[in-house]
């Protein structure tokens, strides 16, 4: 008998599951090296999915 998994995780719709990403400032610091910013999507904050719970209760807004 298989073992239960559980289901995926829906993909966040803002960012299509692409949640977290660098974003240059246009610059080198002293020592040579890109500066950078780590940017996280507000609506799923960083993770990429949304929970079931949240999906489904847009989607009870919706109708």
């Amino acid at each position: 008998m298989t073992d239960r998994t559980r289901p995926a995780g829906r993909i966040c719709p803002d960012c299509d599951g692409f949640a977290t990403v660098k974003a240059t400032l246009g610059g080198r610091d002293r020592h040579g090296h890109l500066r950078t910013l780590t940017l996280h999507c507000g609506t799923c904050h960083g993770t990429g999915t949304r929970t079931v719970r949240r999906a489904r209760r847009l989607w009870q807004v919706a109708a």
